[in-house]
Protein backbone atom coordinates (compact mmCIF):
# COMPACT_ATOMS: atom_id res chain seq x y z
CA UNK A 1 0.00 0.00 0.00
CA UNK A 2 1.08 3.38 -0.76
CA UNK A 3 1.97 5.75 1.65
CA UNK A 4 -0.81 8.70 0.95
CA UNK A 5 -3.58 5.59 1.30
CA UNK A 6 -2.48 4.83 4.38
CA UNK A 7 -2.71 8.69 5.39
CA UNK A 8 -6.05 8.41 4.31
CA UNK A 9 -7.54 5.58 5.83
CA UNK A 10 -5.21 4.44 9.24
CA UNK A 11 -7.04 4.59 12.00
CA UNK A 12 -4.69 6.13 15.22
CA UNK A 13 -4.80 5.86 18.96
CA UNK A 14 -5.98 9.66 18.45
CA UNK A 15 -8.91 8.84 16.44
CA UNK A 16 -10.26 6.80 18.82
CA UNK A 17 -9.91 9.42 21.85
CA UNK A 18 -11.57 12.10 19.45
CA UNK A 19 -14.37 10.01 18.68
CA UNK A 20 -14.63 8.96 22.17
CA UNK A 21 -14.65 12.43 23.36
CA UNK A 22 -17.14 13.38 21.18
CA UNK A 23 -19.31 10.63 21.60
CA UNK A 24 -19.27 11.35 25.36
CA UNK A 25 -19.91 15.04 25.01
CA UNK A 26 -22.77 14.57 22.80
CA UNK A 27 -24.28 11.74 25.13
CA UNK A 28 -23.62 13.90 28.30
CA UNK A 29 -25.76 17.06 26.79
CA UNK A 30 -28.19 14.91 25.50
CA UNK A 31 -29.23 13.05 28.60
CA UNK A 32 -28.54 16.41 30.92
CA UNK A 33 -31.03 18.33 28.48
CA UNK A 34 -33.16 15.06 29.23
CA UNK A 35 -33.08 14.60 32.79
CA UNK A 36 -32.63 18.70 33.07
CA UNK A 37 -29.56 17.63 35.26
CA UNK A 38 -26.15 17.54 34.08
CA UNK A 39 -24.34 16.20 36.79
CA UNK A 40 -26.51 13.06 36.92
CA UNK A 41 -26.32 12.81 33.14
CA UNK A 42 -21.89 13.19 33.42
CA UNK A 43 -21.95 10.28 36.44
CA UNK A 44 -23.69 8.02 34.46
CA UNK A 45 -21.82 8.45 31.11
CA UNK A 46 -18.63 8.07 33.05
CA UNK A 47 -19.68 5.03 34.22
CA UNK A 48 -21.56 3.64 31.23
CA UNK A 49 -18.83 4.35 29.01
CA UNK A 50 -15.95 2.30 29.66
CA UNK A 51 -18.88 -0.25 29.28
CA UNK A 52 -19.63 0.61 25.85
CA UNK A 53 -15.96 0.90 25.05
CA UNK A 54 -15.05 -2.73 26.55
CA UNK A 55 -17.97 -3.97 24.30
CA UNK A 56 -16.95 -2.17 21.02
CA UNK A 57 -13.38 -3.39 21.13
CA UNK A 58 -14.23 -6.49 22.46
CA UNK A 59 -16.94 -7.26 19.56
CA UNK A 60 -14.61 -5.41 16.66
CA UNK A 61 -11.02 -6.63 17.97
CA UNK A 62 -11.90 -10.22 19.15
CA UNK A 63 -15.15 -12.05 18.55
CA UNK A 64 -15.32 -10.68 15.11
CA UNK A 65 -12.05 -12.09 14.25
CA UNK A 66 -12.33 -15.39 15.85
CA UNK A 67 -15.97 -16.49 15.26
CA UNK A 68 -17.71 -13.85 12.33
CA UNK A 69 -14.67 -13.59 9.98
CA UNK A 70 -14.23 -17.78 10.09
CA UNK A 71 -18.03 -18.34 9.73
CA UNK A 72 -18.78 -19.61 13.19
CA UNK A 73 -21.87 -17.32 13.17
CA UNK A 74 -23.42 -19.37 16.30
CA UNK A 75 -20.72 -19.39 19.10
CA UNK A 76 -20.26 -15.29 17.71
CA UNK A 77 -24.21 -14.53 18.50
CA UNK A 78 -23.79 -16.43 22.25
CA UNK A 79 -20.80 -14.35 22.83
CA UNK A 80 -22.03 -11.12 21.91
CA UNK A 81 -25.32 -11.87 23.76
CA UNK A 82 -23.55 -12.84 26.90
CA UNK A 83 -21.07 -9.91 27.07
CA UNK A 84 -23.51 -7.38 26.27
CA UNK A 85 -25.64 -9.13 29.74
CA UNK A 86 -22.75 -9.84 31.66
CA UNK A 87 -22.10 -5.80 31.25
CA UNK A 88 -25.63 -4.91 31.60
CA UNK A 89 -25.43 -6.27 34.77
CA UNK A 90 -21.94 -4.44 35.93
CA UNK A 91 -23.83 -1.32 34.80
CA UNK A 92 -27.03 -2.01 37.10
CA UNK A 93 -24.94 -2.90 40.31
CA UNK A 94 -22.40 0.13 39.74
CA UNK A 95 -25.34 2.59 38.84
CA UNK A 96 -26.94 1.49 42.12
CA UNK A 97 -24.07 1.61 44.37
CA UNK A 98 -22.30 4.73 43.72
CA UNK A 99 -24.85 6.44 41.63
CA UNK A 100 -28.66 6.47 42.49
CA UNK A 101 -31.04 3.61 43.71
CA UNK A 102 -33.30 4.37 40.79
CA UNK A 103 -31.36 3.05 37.96
CA UNK A 104 -34.03 3.54 35.40
CA UNK A 105 -34.84 7.26 35.56
CA UNK A 106 -35.99 7.15 31.98
CA UNK A 107 -38.09 4.18 32.34
CA UNK A 108 -41.84 3.84 32.49
CA UNK A 109 -41.22 3.67 36.20
CA UNK A 110 -38.91 3.72 38.90
CA UNK A 111 -37.08 0.59 39.63
CA UNK A 112 -34.38 -0.65 42.25
CA UNK A 113 -33.70 -3.83 41.08
CA UNK A 114 -33.56 -5.99 37.71
CA UNK A 115 -36.03 -6.39 35.57
CA UNK A 116 -36.67 -8.16 32.31
CA UNK A 117 -37.72 -4.55 30.68
CA UNK A 118 -34.75 -2.82 32.06
CA UNK A 119 -32.41 -5.78 30.97
CA UNK A 120 -34.07 -5.82 27.63
CA UNK A 121 -34.00 -1.86 27.15
CA UNK A 122 -29.91 -1.84 27.90
CA UNK A 123 -28.88 -4.63 26.20
CA UNK A 124 -30.78 -2.94 23.09
CA UNK A 125 -28.79 0.45 23.53
CA UNK A 126 -25.60 -1.33 24.02
CA UNK A 127 -26.43 -3.65 21.07
CA UNK A 128 -26.76 -0.16 19.11
CA UNK A 129 -23.34 1.35 20.37
CA UNK A 130 -21.92 -1.71 19.33
CA UNK A 131 -23.30 -1.68 16.18
CA UNK A 132 -22.75 1.86 15.40
CA UNK A 133 -18.75 1.61 15.99
CA UNK A 134 -18.82 -1.93 13.96
CA UNK A 135 -20.30 -0.20 11.17
CA UNK A 136 -17.61 3.00 11.08
CA UNK A 137 -14.70 0.27 11.24
CA UNK A 138 -16.00 -2.07 8.89
CA UNK A 139 -16.56 0.96 6.59
CA UNK A 140 -12.96 2.45 7.04
CA UNK A 141 -11.75 -1.28 6.76
CA UNK A 142 -13.64 -1.53 3.29
CA UNK A 143 -12.82 1.76 2.14
CA UNK A 144 -8.37 1.13 3.48
CA UNK A 145 -9.15 -2.65 0.98
CA UNK A 146 -10.60 -1.00 -1.93
CA UNK A 147 -7.90 1.59 -1.90
CA UNK A 148 -5.20 -1.18 -1.35
CA UNK A 149 -6.72 -3.48 -4.32
CA UNK A 150 -7.16 -0.09 -6.33
CA UNK A 151 -3.04 0.38 -5.52
CA UNK A 152 -2.19 -3.00 -6.49
CA UNK A 153 -4.23 -2.97 -9.76
CA UNK A 154 -2.41 0.28 -10.47
CA UNK A 155 1.05 -0.79 -9.08
CA UNK A 156 0.27 -4.13 -12.10
CA UNK A 157 -0.66 -2.40 -14.69
CA UNK A 158 2.59 -0.29 -14.13
CA UNK A 159 4.39 -3.13 -13.99
CA UNK A 160 3.39 -4.89 -17.21
CA UNK A 161 3.96 -1.64 -19.00
CA UNK A 162 7.44 -1.82 -18.07
CA UNK A 163 7.45 -5.24 -18.87
CA UNK A 164 6.27 -4.63 -22.20
CA UNK A 165 8.86 -2.18 -23.10
CA UNK A 166 11.37 -3.94 -22.39
CA UNK A 167 10.18 -6.76 -24.83
CA UNK A 168 10.65 -4.17 -27.40
CA UNK A 169 13.89 -2.43 -26.23
CA UNK A 170 16.50 -5.16 -26.44
CA UNK A 171 14.56 -6.85 -29.83
CA UNK A 172 15.11 -4.13 -31.58
CA UNK A 173 18.63 -3.55 -29.83
CA UNK A 174 19.97 -7.31 -30.60
CA UNK A 175 18.40 -6.45 -34.80
CA UNK A 176 20.84 -3.18 -35.06
CA UNK A 177 23.92 -4.94 -33.40
CA UNK A 178 23.42 -7.61 -35.92
CA UNK A 179 23.38 -5.27 -38.91
CA UNK A 180 26.12 -3.96 -37.41
CA UNK A 181 28.27 -6.93 -37.07
CA UNK A 182 27.54 -7.72 -40.97
CA UNK A 183 29.00 -4.15 -41.88
CA UNK A 184 31.88 -4.84 -39.70
CA UNK A 185 32.95 -8.09 -41.29
CA UNK A 186 32.61 -6.10 -44.89
CA UNK A 187 34.35 -3.36 -43.22
CA UNK A 188 31.90 -0.80 -44.48
CA UNK A 189 32.62 2.57 -44.01
CA UNK A 190 28.64 2.37 -42.84
CA UNK A 191 29.74 1.29 -39.61
CA UNK A 192 30.60 4.61 -38.03
CA UNK A 193 27.08 5.90 -39.48
CA UNK A 194 24.97 3.66 -37.79
CA UNK A 195 26.97 3.28 -34.34
CA UNK A 196 26.22 6.82 -34.36
CA UNK A 197 22.65 6.60 -35.07
CA UNK A 198 22.31 3.68 -32.76
CA UNK A 199 23.62 5.92 -30.04
CA UNK A 200 20.88 8.14 -30.69
CA UNK A 201 18.33 5.79 -29.92
CA UNK A 202 19.89 4.14 -27.43
CA UNK A 203 20.22 7.50 -25.36
CA UNK A 204 16.75 8.05 -25.91
CA UNK A 205 15.25 4.80 -25.10
CA UNK A 206 17.18 4.37 -21.67
CA UNK A 207 16.70 7.99 -20.71
CA UNK A 208 13.20 9.00 -22.16
CA UNK A 209 10.54 6.46 -22.34
CA UNK A 210 10.57 5.91 -18.72
CA UNK A 211 7.34 8.49 -18.18
CA UNK A 212 3.75 7.25 -19.40
CA UNK A 213 4.31 9.76 -22.07
CA UNK A 214 6.65 11.32 -24.25
CA UNK A 215 6.47 14.16 -26.69
CA UNK A 216 5.75 13.21 -30.08
CA UNK A 217 8.29 15.42 -31.44
CA UNK A 218 10.70 13.16 -29.89
CA UNK A 219 8.87 10.19 -31.04
CA UNK A 220 9.19 10.71 -34.35
CA UNK A 221 12.59 11.87 -34.34
CA UNK A 222 13.43 8.15 -32.95
CA UNK A 223 11.57 6.63 -36.02
CA UNK A 224 13.40 8.97 -38.51
CA UNK A 225 17.29 7.74 -36.66
CA UNK A 226 15.92 4.12 -37.03
CA UNK A 227 14.93 4.49 -40.49
CA UNK A 228 18.32 6.24 -41.14
CA UNK A 229 19.94 2.97 -39.93
CA UNK A 230 17.56 1.04 -42.17
CA UNK A 231 18.49 2.99 -45.41
CA UNK A 232 22.36 2.54 -44.63
CA UNK A 233 21.70 -1.14 -43.92
CA UNK A 234 19.94 -1.53 -47.50
CA UNK A 235 21.39 1.15 -49.75
CA UNK A 236 18.85 1.91 -52.88
CA UNK A 237 17.30 -1.04 -52.28
CA UNK A 238 14.75 0.42 -49.40
CA UNK A 239 12.41 3.53 -50.46
CA UNK A 240 10.73 5.21 -47.47
CA UNK A 241 8.04 7.63 -47.68
CA UNK A 242 7.36 9.46 -44.54
CA UNK A 243 4.65 12.80 -44.13
CA UNK A 244 3.58 14.40 -41.50
CA UNK A 245 0.38 16.85 -41.45
CA UNK A 246 -0.97 18.71 -38.65
CA UNK A 247 0.29 20.52 -35.48
CA UNK A 248 3.14 18.30 -33.62
CA UNK A 249 3.99 20.85 -31.03
CA UNK A 250 2.56 20.25 -27.49
CA UNK A 251 1.32 16.65 -28.38
CA UNK A 252 2.31 13.47 -26.74
CA UNK A 253 1.79 10.00 -26.34
CA UNK A 254 3.02 6.55 -25.26
CA UNK A 255 7.00 6.62 -25.87
CA UNK A 256 8.34 3.57 -28.43
CA UNK A 257 4.54 2.79 -29.24
CA UNK A 258 4.71 3.49 -32.72
CA UNK A 259 8.64 2.67 -33.39
CA UNK A 260 7.30 -1.67 -32.72
CA UNK A 261 4.88 -0.80 -35.97
CA UNK A 262 8.16 0.64 -38.00
CA UNK A 263 10.30 -2.15 -36.77
CA UNK A 264 7.46 -4.73 -37.61
CA UNK A 265 7.45 -3.50 -41.25
CA UNK A 266 11.39 -3.70 -41.83
CA UNK A 267 11.69 -7.08 -40.03
CA UNK A 268 9.20 -9.00 -41.83
CA UNK A 269 8.57 -6.91 -45.05
CA UNK A 270 11.68 -5.14 -45.90
CA UNK A 271 14.28 -7.96 -44.68
CA UNK A 272 12.11 -11.27 -46.02
CA UNK A 273 11.79 -9.25 -50.02
CA UNK A 274 14.00 -8.97 -52.67
CA UNK A 275 14.20 -5.98 -54.76
CA UNK A 276 12.77 -2.54 -54.53
CA UNK A 277 11.07 -2.36 -51.57
CA UNK A 278 8.92 0.85 -50.47
CA UNK A 279 7.53 1.38 -47.30
CA UNK A 280 4.97 4.51 -46.62
CA UNK A 281 4.59 5.90 -43.13
CA UNK A 282 2.27 8.51 -42.79
CA UNK A 283 1.60 10.94 -39.80
CA UNK A 284 -1.59 13.07 -39.91
CA UNK A 285 -2.80 15.43 -36.89
CA UNK A 286 -6.26 16.28 -36.63
CA UNK A 287 -7.02 17.61 -33.05
CA UNK A 288 -6.44 15.83 -30.32
CA UNK A 289 -5.84 12.50 -32.46
CA UNK A 290 -3.00 11.23 -34.28
CA UNK A 291 -3.86 9.26 -37.63
CA UNK A 292 -0.95 6.82 -38.06
CA UNK A 293 -0.68 4.67 -41.36
CA UNK A 294 2.08 2.47 -42.22
CA UNK A 295 2.43 0.10 -45.08
CA UNK A 296 4.98 -2.68 -46.46
CA UNK A 297 4.86 -5.20 -48.93
CA UNK A 298 4.75 -8.96 -47.73
CA UNK A 299 7.38 -11.51 -48.83
CA UNK A 300 6.41 -13.36 -52.43
CA UNK A 301 7.86 -16.77 -51.24
CA UNK A 302 5.13 -18.83 -48.81
CA UNK A 303 7.70 -20.25 -46.53
CA UNK A 304 7.90 -17.65 -44.62
CA UNK A 305 4.24 -16.65 -44.39
CA UNK A 306 3.83 -19.02 -40.81
CA UNK A 307 6.82 -17.47 -39.92
CA UNK A 308 5.54 -13.79 -40.19
CA UNK A 309 2.34 -14.83 -38.87
CA UNK A 310 3.77 -15.85 -35.28
CA UNK A 311 6.54 -13.83 -34.99
CA UNK A 312 5.03 -10.28 -35.98
CA UNK A 313 2.05 -11.42 -34.13
CA UNK A 314 3.95 -11.13 -30.73
CA UNK A 315 5.12 -8.06 -31.40
CA UNK A 316 1.94 -6.47 -32.47
CA UNK A 317 0.06 -8.56 -29.31
CA UNK A 318 2.41 -6.32 -27.00
CA UNK A 319 1.22 -3.42 -29.04
CA UNK A 320 -2.59 -3.72 -28.24
CA UNK A 321 -1.86 -4.56 -24.32
CA UNK A 322 -0.15 -1.26 -23.98
CA UNK A 323 -2.69 0.39 -25.79
CA UNK A 324 -5.54 -1.03 -23.58
CA UNK A 325 -3.23 -0.82 -20.33
CA UNK A 326 -2.10 3.00 -20.96
CA UNK A 327 -5.31 4.12 -22.92
CA UNK A 328 -9.29 4.45 -22.15
CA UNK A 329 -11.03 2.38 -25.05
CA UNK A 330 -12.38 5.71 -26.57
CA UNK A 331 -8.98 7.22 -27.26
CA UNK A 332 -7.10 4.55 -29.64
CA UNK A 333 -8.82 2.58 -32.61
CA UNK A 334 -6.33 -0.06 -34.41
CA UNK A 335 -6.86 -1.30 -37.31
CA UNK A 336 -4.42 -4.42 -39.23
CA UNK A 337 -5.20 -5.32 -42.58
CA UNK A 338 -3.27 -7.97 -45.23
CA UNK A 339 -4.16 -7.92 -48.30
CA UNK A 340 -2.50 -8.62 -51.82
CA UNK A 341 0.77 -9.13 -49.72
CA UNK A 342 0.65 -5.56 -48.18
CA UNK A 343 0.59 -5.11 -45.03
CA UNK A 344 -1.21 -1.93 -43.31
CA UNK A 345 -1.48 -0.49 -40.03
CA UNK A 346 -3.76 2.26 -39.20
CA UNK A 347 -3.93 3.66 -35.84
CA UNK A 348 -6.09 6.45 -34.37
CA UNK A 349 -4.58 7.70 -31.04
CA UNK A 350 -5.48 10.56 -28.85
CA UNK A 351 -2.33 12.70 -28.48
CA UNK A 352 -3.07 14.96 -25.08
CA UNK A 353 -1.38 18.03 -24.91
CA UNK A 354 1.73 18.66 -22.96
Amino acid sequence: MTFSSKRIYKISFWHHIIFWVVYFLFNTFRWGSYFNDYLYSIKTNLLGFPIHIALCYFNIYFLMPKFLFKRRYIPYIVLIISAIYLMVLAKFNLTYFLISNNVWPEGPEPINHLTLNYTIDMMIGELYVITFVTAIKVTLDFLKEQKRVADLEKDQLETELLFLKSQISPHFFFNTLNNIHSLALEKSNKTSKIILRLSELMRYLLYETKSKRQSLEKEIICIQNYLDLEKIRHDDSLEVNMSIAGELENKEIAPILLLTFVENAFKHGVSKNIGVIKVDIDFNIEGDFLYFTITNPLPAVSDFKNEINHSSGIGLENVKKRLILGYNKDDFELTIKDDHHIFEVKLKIKVSNL
